[in-house]
């Protein structure tokens, strides 16, 4: 006859080897995904190598454009400058022209008031000549 304790040693005996058994397949499967995750992780290495390459060389083209973009603005501030300067002269020029006008209009208009006072002169000279004779 079989006793109780030689049931119960058979019982944990097979759970031992079940849970052996499970811890086995446990290790297996451990060993394969850290296999899987090397793996990706060599390639994730190769492919963030290229692209910290790629990403250097955008930022180099980037820096280049930022100083392309500075000398631009500064050859915009320059040519505003020159504009401006160009403006400022332009309204001084006006300012000279509308002040010659004036100074042009008035003489005209005294030269045309002494010319007709000076015909009215000669002609009064003439016609007073002729009638006191």
């Amino acid at each position: 006859m079989v006793s109780i304790e030689h049931i119960w040693l058979i019982v944990i005996a097979v759970a031992v080897a079940v849970l052996a058994g499970y811890v086995i397949s446990l290790i297996i499967e451990l060993k394969k995904t850290v296999r899987a995750v090397n793996e990706v992780l060599k390639s994730t290495e190769g492919s963030l190598k290229s692209t910290l390459d790629e990403l250097q060389l955008t930022l180099r083209s980037v820096r280049s454009i930022s100083d392309d973009i500075n000398e631009v603005t500064t050859d915009v501030k320059t040519l505003s400058g020159s504009v401006r300067d160009v403006g400022q002269n332009i309204r001084h020029v006006s300012d000279l022209v509308d002040e010659t006008a004036s100074l042009t209009a008035v003489k005209v208009s005294g030269l045309k008031a002494g010319l007709k006072a000076g015909f009215m002169v000669i002609l009064s000279n003439l016609f007073s000549k002729k009638g006191g004779e």
